[in-house]
């Protein structure tokens, strides 16, 4: 396995992580309370759409990142 593959499973998994995460935001403002209460594993639902939000925006810069590293082709095949 080249460092490429790895990047490119890494990349294909925070694509899939994002897709699952922005599905799961609530256009109002439920959270993750829409899905069957899983918002009482945080202390709040504000705290629960907050570490929501912190995930995606980390999983949306990584994805980002590793698009421009892969398309850019900085690193050797």
């Amino acid at each position: 396995m080249t460092l490429v593959d790895l990047i490119r499973i890494i990349w294909t998994i925070s694509a899939a992580l994002l897709v699952v995460l922005v599905l799961l935001h609530s256009p109002k403002g439920d959270g993750l309370g829409g899905i069957g209460g899983q918002s009482q594993l945080f202390t709040s639902a504000k705290s629960a759409e907050k570490t929501l939000n912190q995930i995606t925006w980390t999983l949306s810069s990584i994805f980002m990142s590793l698009t421009v590293v892969l398309s850019a082709g900085w690193l050797a095949k």
